[in-house]
């Protein structure tokens, strides 16, 4: 994983085999990134290179990142959430996220027709970080069980434990994955699939 800003930009970030290669994300959307990163550093933010990404930082506190992809590259605010929205630009990547939300952009023009604005939402992430407001995180307790892992649990006492012995963010990502499946016999099969996993305290990307 690249962990020199300088080195994403030439190269990517490291996390495919499609890193210095001319296939690499970071190539196919230059233009766009490198007019993000100029906004970003016009707005006084920190840069640095974590999880061999582009972020950008405040007094120490991570504000935003920018991020390439297949279909686009996208500025994300990490606690978008809070911020007021008014041109309805941002999104949220899917039901389950809770704090961040993005911008995506796939050509130059999209990013230059609304950079006022844009830096008006990074000054307002930045003020969000001086007043140290903080998203209200659903608590794991607060996702359901499924009924079929409710019945493993009832089933095996030692998967029970191992299961509350992970960390709370192990638990959850767990808990989304095993009630995605419309099917019953899919649940039963992913629950199968991970307990080994579980019973060695590892998560869904360990």
């Amino acid at each position: 994983m690249t962990r020199d800003i300088e080195t994403y930009f030439l190269e990517g970030c490291g996390r495919c085999s499609l890193g210095g290669t001319p296939e690499c994300k970071v190539h196919t959307w230059a233009k766009e990134l490198e007019l993000l990163r100029n906004i970003l550093l016009e707005c006084g933010l920190t840069e640095e290179c974590k999880w061999g990404q582009p972020c950008y930082t405040h007094q120490n506190h991570n504000v935003l990142m920018i991020s390439a992809f297949k279909d686009s590259c996208i500025i994300s605010f990490l606690k978008g959430a809070l911020l007021n929205d008014p041109q309805k630009l941002l999104i949220s990547q899917g039901e389950n996220v809770q704090g961040g939300r993005i911008i995506k952009f796939t050509h130059p023009s999209q990013i230059l027709a609304i950079e006022a604005t844009l830096k008006e939402y990074i000054f307002e992430a930045v003020e969000i970080e001086n007043a140290g407001l903080r998203i209200e995180m659903k608590k794991t307790s607060d996702y359901p069980v499924p009924t079929e892992l409710q019945q493993k649990f009832e089933e095996n006492e030692t998967f029970k434990e191992a299961f509350y012995a992970l960390t709370p963010g192990r638990q959850r990502g767990y808990l989304l994955h095993f009630a995605a499946p419309k099917q019953a016999k899919t649940r039963e099969s992913r629950i199968e699939k991970c307990m080994p996993d579980i019973f060695n305290g590892k998560g869904m990307h360990d």
